[in-house]
């Protein structure tokens, strides 16, 4: 412990505690003097960032310092597990922040490959911080190969393929984890799920024939009924509305005005909440001030 106590005093970190302020040397010095005891200085620093989150000390807006530490951290003692999650839970202050994040959770994947977790974490970010359906399920189907992952991922990640217009390859997807799971409990799971992706490709029929409609008439239609009843008609029939049910109808939501079946009541897609909406707009909007725009760029 005195040669830790030598490496620490090296560091500044006891005058930096009497001031209450934390300045996290640069990793690969902090590399060079930690002489072996790499795992108890990330320790040290570790329970630094934890109580920089607890008690609020950070000021600066990008979060820097709490970026800095769990970097610190990582180069100190990559072997570690909880730390590559927190990046991902307290580095979302903007874009870039977050992508810093998923090269951490990268990192943790690459040293805890069975840790199925780390891997739920980087595709939550690519779909909610930054709107990349795609690249979120393509991450998030890795994990379903895990044993403690849990039952709705495989539900989710179709969602997030149909998502970007691909109901072909939901389906599919689908289709392989029907024949491939042994479990009965997540069969009936993929099953429900795949009814769905089935209801939305006949809703989406339902939306093309509505252009023709409007098309044809120069109006929209005031109930689905409209599509395949009457002179006006543009399809012979209905699909049916649930794969299994009869007992249900297509209707008109009455907030969307989409065509909807009345078993679900809503379409087949990701749902987000207002706030994460409204915070996708701002950060879009900084992006675009950070942007150079054609004019400068040319210069």
């Amino acid at each position: 412990m005195a040669a830790v106590a030598v490496i620490h005093s090296q560091m500044d970190t006891e005058a930096l505690a009497r001031q209450g302020r934390i300045a996290p040397p640069d990793p690969t010095r902090a590399q060079a003097l930690a002489l072996g005891f790499e795992p108890v200085i990330a320790d040290w620093y570790w329970i630094q960032a934890l109580q920089v989150v607890g008690s609020h000390v950070v000021k600066d807006g990008d979060n820097r310092l709490t970026r800095e530490l769990i970097d610190l951290v990582l180069a100190l003692d990559p072997w570690v597990d909880h730390p590559y999650r927190f990046a991902a839970l307290w580095l979302d202050r903007n874009r870039d922040q977050v992508r810093h994040a998923n090269r951490i959770l990268e990192q943790g994947i690459a040293y805890h490959p069975d840790e199925w977790r780390n891997r739920f974490y980087l595709g939550y970010n690519h779909f909610l911080h930054l709107g990349d359906n795609q690249r979120a399920a393509e991450v998030l189907e890795t994990a379903l190969a895990f044993e403690d992952a849990p039952d709705y991922l495989g539900a989710l990640v179709t969602r997030l393929k149909a998502s970007a217009d691909s109901l072909d390859a939901a389906a599919l997807f689908l289709r392989e984890l029907i024949a491939s799971t042994a479990d009965e409990y997540k069969k009936a799971e993929y099953g429900k799920a795949f009814d769905e992706v089935e209801t939305e490709r006949r809703a989406r029929y339902l939306d093309g024939a509505r252009e023709e409609y409007r098309r044809r008439h120069g109006r929209d239609i005031e109930r689905p009924e409209n599509l395949w009843q009457g002179p006006r008609r543009v399809i012979a029939q209905a699909p049916p509305p649930h794969p299994h049910f009869a007992d249900f109808a297509w209707e008109l939501d009455s907030d969307s005005g989409e065509i909807v079946s009345s078993f679900y009541r809503t379409r087949y897609r990701i749902h987000y909440h207002r706030t994460d909406l409204e915070r996708r707009r701002r950060w879009d909007e900084e992006e675009g001030r950070k942007r150079p725009s054609q004019e400068e760029a040319s210069t």
